[in-house]
């Protein structure tokens, strides 16, 4: 195998979570995608950027951060409403917060590998997560959704966000129990499993609330993420593997709660 075709093995398994965290950054699937692109036209464009000395998925993070950091945390303007409401929220948050707390959180890396990914020191690094967790316990409240099948799952996923200061509107263990929850109290956010009780699927329930609340932001949780990541179709901005911890999912609640918008996800 070729230089050039271990390279291009590398990036196939780690892009699906570039994207992930990409879309978790931005809260828009297209926008992610606009900067995961532009980080594997920089590699084709001058393949030492990709520190072979670090781990794959560490390396391709890292060339990605040397763009995010030059232009994505500049916001850009924008004359949607629901847009410019969150940036005006996440311009308020102390810089390279919410990159910290995705990594370590979501994407599983050491304190060390953000470090590297980052340019930050792990101490720098450490500060920023703890600042995160800080700015998180003053984020804003609201009703959430859960859509889960396994009741020790939603009455730990119930427990995590009432510690966050959030309030469940209702458990749903199928397709047409979330729609009816829906229907009786909308919520400011949704916790979702993929596959339910009677074999229906949180996909498409989510799929007919935010085709009628498009402003309701989305989290799915899924014991196999790269199967929606597979770059064919709307994708969820949010989305955690089972088995998650609480930090996981407390930051991607606090994340999505800056975003007022998701992109409809079809199966």
């Amino acid at each position: 195998m070729t230089s050039t075709e271990t390279l291009t093995s590398q990036i196939g398994a780690t892009l699906p979570f570039l994207r992930r965290y990409a879309r978790a950054l931005t809260g828009s699937q297209t926008k992610g995608d606009q900067y995961a692109a532009a980080t594997l036209e920089a590699i084709l464009a001058d393949m030492d950027l990709f520190d072979a000395a670090a781990a794959p998925k560490v390396a391709l993070f890292k060339v990605f951060h040397g763009i995010w950091s030059s232009t994505g945390r500049a916001l850009s303007d924008t004359d949607d409403q629901l847009e410019a409401a969150a940036q005006k929220h996440l311009a308020a948050l102390t810089p390279g917060t919410r990159e910290v707390l995705l990594l370590n959180t979501i994407e599983d890396f050491s304190l060390q590998d953000i470090a590297t990914i980052t340019g930050d020191t792990p101490e720098e690094v450490s500060n920023l997560r703890d600042i995160a967790y800080q700015e998180m316990a003053k984020s804003i409240s609201g009703n959430v959704l859960i859509i889960e099948d396994e009741a020790i799952i939603a009455m730990d996923l119930e427990s995590i966000v009432g510690e966050m200061g959030h309030r469940t509107t209702g458990v749903a263990r199928t397709a047409d129990g979330a729609i009816s929850l829906f229907e009786k109290e909308k919520p400011d956010l949704i916790l979702s499993d993929i596959q339910l009780a009677d074999g229906s699927s949180g996909i498409d329930a989510v799929n007919n609330i935010v085709g009628k609340s498009p402003e309701i932001p989305v989290i799915f949780i899924t014991a196999y993420p790269e199967r929606l990541l597979t770059g064919e179709g709307p994708e969820p901005a949010f989305l955690i593997s089972k088995p998650y911890s609480e930090e996981q999912v407390r930051s991607a609640v606090s994340q999505a709660m800056f975003f007022s918008s998701t992109e409809t996800l079809r199966a």
